[in-house]
């Protein structure tokens, strides 16, 4: 299935687990991410989807935009009152130099040109600013999660193995880094959650949540962390 089917059939579902437990912590260790590399500065989220993380951004940045390539997921993120444009990640529709940080969450991994939507990526960016790009990390209890289990509905009629989808080590990421991006930090999330059921269990979630939160910026989180978010800053 092609990610703009997939995510337009998507759209619908999306949003049913997002807002509390274990999408809520991925959410608020994102958003707090992006805070810390932007200030109060211009932002492009690129696969802004219905929206949900840009809105959180929206409050501290000066002017925040996002982009995705699927028009139902944009429709929703238009009712929130965002500024979103449709378009894909290896061809942004903005000049150059628009944005002081351009992030990406939980969407490089299923875009095959990755090279090319790294040079996208930093040639929005303005010289300066900071790139932040998440990537599925392959060595990490997530991914051994994810290839023990059943695939996952995501609509009525298609699951999570529908669309594309890349792991890569930190190794795999710097070669794919445009010349004019250099690495200047790291965040893992999604290290110690086995299963994002176990959120829901009283105390125990709380706990698993607080552990994350503490683990995200620790030097081992990058190895493990489920999801690796690679802090770069334009030259």
């Amino acid at each position: 299935m092609d990610n703009r089917s997939y995510y337009d059939d998507y759209a619908g579902w999306y949003e049913r687990e997002r807002g509390h437990g274990y999408h809520r912590m991925l959410d608020n260790l994102e958003t707090e991410f992006v805070r810390k590399h932007l200030g109060d500065g211009d932002v492009l989220e690129v696969g802004c989807g219905t929206g949900l993380i840009l809105a959180r951004v929206a409050q501290f940045a000066n002017r925040a935009t996002g982009i995705d390539l699927s028009a139902g997921m944009l429709e929703l993120a238009g009712n929130r009152g965002l500024c979103v444009v449709q378009g894909s990640a290896t061809a942004l529709p903005f000049a150059d130099e628009q944005f002081d940080c351009t992030y990406s969450f939980k969407v490089l991994a299923h875009v095959t040109d990755i090279h090319q939507a790294m040079s996208e990526m930093a040639r929005v960016t303005r010289s300066g600013g900071t790139v932040l790009a998440e990537f599925y990390n392959p060595h990490s209890l997530r991914y051994l999660v994810k290839k023990l289990k059943r695939p996952t509905a995501v609509s009525e009629s298609t699951n999570d193995h529908a669309v594309f989808t890349r792991y890569d080590s930190i190794a795999d990421i710097r070669t794919y880094l445009p010349a004019n991006l250099e690495w200047i930090g790291q965040r893992g999330v999604r290290i110690v959650t086995p299963t994002s059921y176990i959120h829901h269990i009283k105390g125990l979630g709380g706990l698993i949540r607080w552990t994350e939160g503490a683990l995200a910026d620790h030097p081992l989180s990058s190895r493990f962390g489920g999801f690796l978010i690679a802090a770069l800053r334009k030259r």
